[in-house]
């Protein structure tokens, strides 16, 4: 076991690009590492860290932090550390220890391997230049952590997630509609902000009935794989349990009832907290909710917070409130001011829905308008009654003057379904059925789910409920007038869907397979993959509950409830698993029940009090709880009249709640939520990435190279297994056996057993950091055929990399990310690079024997060394200009953005103090380290003409 003393410098194997490590503690298991360079610091277990010491030797030059050197030699040893001796530049001796050492020494020089015939296959060099070039375009594209995921590309959900993630520490609410991805935009929040180094932990915290639909999430279609934080993991545990984890995720629920968990997750460092359900956490001026109380005191301490809610006018101005005082405590601090400030707004709103529609403007509006922008608003009303090119620049003028200026703007984002266009219609089926004698016989039992006492009655385990249940057997007469489609069908309990899958094999051979909480998340995944099977997959998915959350079946348009949950909640979920934008088919709903029962009763509720099956019901949540005692007693003790009367007045309350709501709608807050041309933008860009095949031809290289076997599978699926000859062990290839991968972004969405590669997929940035972190392939010698040079001349081709080391929170990677530069040098020291590129080159080169390769490096030195002086030289001026070029880009677009920011603060508070001065600390930090940026040599491969 290597030891560890605070001081000593140390390299990570795995991440060289921090630069030079240095020693800060190390106890029983773990050994602390902190990389000035690059700000970061590093926890490893002891046993195996992949860490390298840093150990220099008489001849070699080495820095000191404050920027002189010396070359050394002697090196000795004083409590552990190292102390080198050496002379300075002006000859004078000087000494220092390791803790002196500049943090920006390169290691591992391609020139050093080569001379010590470290000499690295020919396509190792390829490869390493290839992911150079594609690890600088990535870390530039403005679509990094928005592109690469396993969703589908939505306009309205693009547009926030990159509004959101690009701010320091965003504070913001996501409150769209039902259906509209809320799940989603949170996701891409969090994954582009990692993606981009703005954050580290994540912290989620959900209803306990939410986890797996979140885990599932997060690590399906995100790739970001969250801890579950549950008395299994917690309990008994002596320290900090969320210390080891940077992505987390616990239940609400959980944390009230263990104040041990919750005092840990407090003391614990976050960068973002997300918190779903939010409209659950109850607040009264007076006295707040425990959940409430929690919630903000975790949003106090750390610096980005997302809460996701029902649209918030369901729950009223006071509960809305409470979500944005949590955000913005400053700003929100008075109930009474909120409710006055949000009357202001309805005028303008008004006046922007006009505008929209290119109505006359009533003079009402022409008032709110000239209140909120002043009186330099008049010319640009004026000019809306010119031709029509003029009139359309002055109402986009005037509708993003009014944007800049709303009042939630920046921390709440709303969609409905009126808003965004793509959902599909839904046609209800219904089919009452006679109550069968078994079920009249249960005394008290005929409920909801009559099958259930029969299920769980050990003295009825002789009678098959399904045999004579009526429902049963129209299923059986409905999936074969449906032979052609696909079938989802969903019950509310387990029990009922293995007995379901009993039936159908039993009496009809119907193709079917099921999907319930007890299988592992392997068995659900091949479950699913089973139905989406168009060729060889079963016709029918019998779920329970839980295939409602987090799955998404809508290839399907067939939708059977062999019986209603409780809940119209429940129910809009259980219709959003194919009710989903993009679905191209309309939506059929089948719904059996059983007559003169509850279910009837239930069916009845949800179709003429809720109009629940045919569009969705954004006062459902309400009006169940205010309704729901008097639902219960007509559930169990029907009085015909008291029925008529109860249906009649929900649905009237309904019609004015849902009156009101449209009334109430903020076309400026759904303009700003919604975004248009950047979306497009955005969906134009992920098509043409989709479409192009540098992705598959690079793996392909990356997978030849480390010994990865891969053979087709299906159209657009491959499947890659370890290779007899396999490099590195170590490669992520996800399971050591092998995984099933597409490229193809619709067949990933119906086929999530399957990886969906892209270019920020796990699988290829751990094997691209395999690459670039050692030194493989950055020495190599090769044999060029060309007959128009002379046998026996040589070339030196060699890779530079100018960068700038720095913590990624600087957001520097955008501007100057590791930027290859390649030199290809004749005998004379003439660079040819421009004359001739990479791939033209690389196809006319040929491997040669290791024993002549070694002898020509060997051979070669003194000429290759020379030649080095000039390749530095040409490098260093497309250095310079590169540096040159970030710095005005940097400073420029962060400039514009600072000042933006101050002009938007003049008219809407809810710019914080403390964005602006994040950035202006960005601009300044980051200017200096763009000043220091290096260039380094990366790779040298000498070609000798045969």
């Amino acid at each position: 076991m290597a030891g560890f003393i605070p001081g000593q410098r140390w390299v990570s194997d795995s991440e060289s690009e921090l630069g030079l490590g240095t020693v800060l503690s190390q106890d029983d298991r773990l050994v602390v590492v902190l990389y000035p360079a690059s700000g970061e610091t590093r926890h490893y277990a002891l046993r195996n860290a992949p860490l390298t010491r840093v150990r220099f030797s008489p001849g070699d030059n080495i820095s000191h932090h404050e920027g002189w050197s010396i070359t050394v030699n002697d090196v000795g040893e004083e409590n552990g550390l190292l102390v080198y001796s050496g002379l300075r530049e002006d000859g004078s001796e000087a000494t220092f220890a390791e803790t002196m050492l500049d943090n920006f020494i390169q290691f591992r020089l391609a020139s050093d391997r080569l001379f010590a015939s470290q000499i690295d296959a020919l396509p190792w060099f390829s490869l390493r230049h290839e992911s150079l070039r594609h690890f600088c375009r990535i870390q530039r594209s403005p679509l990094l952590g928005l592109a690469g995921v396993r969703t589908q590309p939505i306009g309205h959900q693009l547009h926030i997630a990159r509004d959101v993630a690009d701010r320091m520490a965003p504070r913001v609410l996501l409150a769209d509609e039902v259906g509209l991805g809320k799940t989603i935009e949170a996701g891409l929040v969090l994954h582009r902000q990692i993606q981009t180094g703005r954050i580290r932990r994540v912290l989620i915290v959900v209803p306990e009935n939410l986890q797996h639909q979140w885990l599932v999430e997060m690590r399906r279609r995100f790739n970001l794989q969250f801890a579950l934080f549950n008395p299994d993991r917690c309990e008994g545990a002596e320290e900090n349990p969320f210390e080891e984890e940077q992505l987390a995720l616990i239940s609400l629920e959980y944390l009230l009832e263990n104040d041990k968990v919750s005092d840990y997750l407090q003391q614990t460092d976050w960068d973002m907290l997300v918190v779903d359900e939010a409209h659950h956490l109850v607040w009264d001026e007076d006295k707040p909710s425990p959940e409430y109380q929690l919630v903000e005191s975790l949003a106090r301490q750390i610096p980005a917070v997302l809460l996701l809610t029902a649209t918030p006018e369901q729950l009223g101005q006071a509960s809305h409130f409470a979500r944005l005082r949590l955000l913005d405590p400053d700003r929100f601090h008075s109930l009474p001011e909120f409710i006055a400030e949000a009357e202001r707004y309805q005028p303008v709103a008004d006046a922007v829905q006009h505008l929209l529609e290119a109505d006359q403007l009533t003079d009402a509006d022409h008032s709110a308008i000239v209140d909120w922008l002043g009186n330099g608003a008049e010319a640009q009303l004026a000019a809306l009654s010119q031709p029509d090119a003029a009139a359309d620049e002055a109402r986009d003028s005037l509708v993003r003057q009014l944007l800049d200026r709303h009042g939630t703007g920046r921390v709440l984002y709303r969609n409905t379904r009126a808003a965004i266009s793509g959902f599909p219609e839904r046609q209800l089926h219904a089919y009452p059925l006679p109550c069968p004698a078994l079920y009249q016989d249960l005394e008290g039992r005929v409920a909801l789910y009559p099958e259930q006492p029969l299920q769980a009655d050990f003295d009825a385990a002789d009678t098959l409920w399904w045999l004579e249940d009526p429902r049963v057997e129209w299923l059986i007469d409905t999936l074969k007038l449906l032979k052609r489609s696909k079938v989802l069908v969903i019950c509310a309990h387990a029990e009922t869907a293995l007995d379901l899958e009993d039936a159908l094999r039993v009496r009809s051979g119907v193709p079917a397979t099921v999907f319930h909480e007890g299988m592992s998340i392997i068995e659900r995944d091949r479950a699913a993959a089973f139905f989406a099977d168009e060729e060889f997959g079963a016709q029918v998915m019998i779920c329970s509950e839980i295939g409602s959350e987090g799955r998404n079946f809508q290839f399907a348009h067939h939708l059977v409830m062999f019986d209603l949950p409780s809940h119209p909640d429940l129910l809009e979920q259980r219709i959003g698993r194919l009710d989903r934008i993009g679905q191209r088919e309309t939506i059929q709903l089948h719904v059996p029940y059983l007559e003169d029962t509850a279910q009837q009763r239930l069916f009845e509720w949800y179709h003429l009090a809720l109009n629940a099956f045919q569009a969705t019901c954004p006062a459902g949540n309400a009006l169940q709880h205010e309704f729901g005692g008097a639902l219960l007693q007509q559930l169990d003790h029907p009085d015909a009249k008291t029925w008529e009367a109860l249906l009649d007045t929900a649905r009237n309350q309904r019609l004015a709640t849902e009156q009101e709501l449209h009334n109430g709608r903020d076309r400026l807050l759904e303009l700003h939520s919604r975004g248009h041309q950047d979306s497009v933008q955005m969906i134009d860009a992920i098509e043409q990435q989709d479409n192009d095949f540098q992705l598959p031809i690079y793996m392909e290289r990356l997978f030849d190279v480390f010994g990865i076997d891969s053979d087709d599978h299906s159209d657009n699926a491959l499947v890659l297994r370890p290779g007899e000859r396999m490099l590195d062990a170590g490669f992520p290839l996800g399971d050591d056996e092998g995984v099933t991968i597409t490229y193809d972004r619709e067949t990933a969405l119906t086929r999530e057993d399957m990886q969906f590669l892209t270019w920020e997929h796990p699988m290829l940035q751990g094997g691209m950091d395999l690459v670039l972190s050692g030194s493989m392939g950055n020495s190599s010698v090769g044999l060029l055929k060309n007959k128009a040079l002379k046998p026996g001349t040589m070339l030196l081709e060699c890779i530079y990399v100018c960068e700038a080391i720095a913590p990624r929170a600087l957001q520097l990677q955008r501007y100057l990310p590791p930027t290859p530069i390649r030199c290809l040098l004749d005998t004379n020291g003439n660079d040819l690079a421009a004359k001739v590129s990479f791939d033209t080159l690389d196809a006319q080169v040929e491997s040669l024997p290791r024993q002549l390769a070694t002898k020509i490096a060997k051979t070669q030195r003194e000429p290759v060394e020379n030649l080095l002086k000039h390749a530095e030289a040409a490098a260093q001026g497309q250095h310079q200009q590169l540096v040159q070029d970030a710095r005005a880009r940097f400073s420029r677009e962060l400039d514009e953005e600072i000042q933006r920011l101050k002009a938007l603060q003049a008219v809407n508070p809810l710019v914080r103090d403390d964005e602006i001065s994040a950035l202006e600390r960005q601009y300044e930090q980051g200017n200096h380290v763009l000043q220091q940026a290096k260039l380094r040599l990366d790779a040298i491969r000498v070609l000798v003409v045969g």
